[in-house]
């Protein structure tokens, strides 16, 4: 079964789309199998992370903001702004699909963990997120 999300971003950030991802697995009525999770976006990706304390995502993406930030000289990508080419810089570092095994018809994520979008861009965007469930 393949359900599509679409993701309403408010501009740069971490996004969770764990009740999303619950549900789209729920109505493929797959019992035992993997699902996948995709972002058909090149300048955002998917994270699965810590969801109890929201200081663990906010340090995630400072992080990453410090390591490729905008606006360097060197970016000759800049059609868009200066979030241009390093919004694709943190989509190849990041992956842009996720496996989950499904067990008695839910994804087995841990306790402690949720599944995300990181917007890389500084202005929203809707973006499209698939989840196809196998089994």
């Amino acid at each position: 079964m393949m359900q599509e999300i679409q993701v309403a971003t408010r501009g740069r950030g971490i996004h969770d789309l764990t009740r999303e991802v619950r549900g789209a697995v729920r109505a493929g009525a797959l019992r035992v199998g993997v699902c996948t999770v995709f972002v058909k976006h090149t300048s955002c990706s998917l994270l699965i992370q810590e969801n109890a304390d929201p200081t663990a995502v906010a340090d995630l993406e400072r992080w990453l903001d410090r390591a490729v930030p905008d606006g360097e000289p060197f970016y000759t990508h800049t059609a868009e702004g200066p979030d241009d080419m390093p919004s694709h810089v943190k989509a190849m570092l990041l992956p842009t699909s996720l496996s989950i095994p499904v067990l008695d018809g839910e994804p087995t994520l841990g306790q402690w963990q949720g599944v995300y979008l990181f917007e890389h861009r500084s202005s929203g965007s809707v973006r499209t997120v698939v989840v196809v469930s196998t089994g």
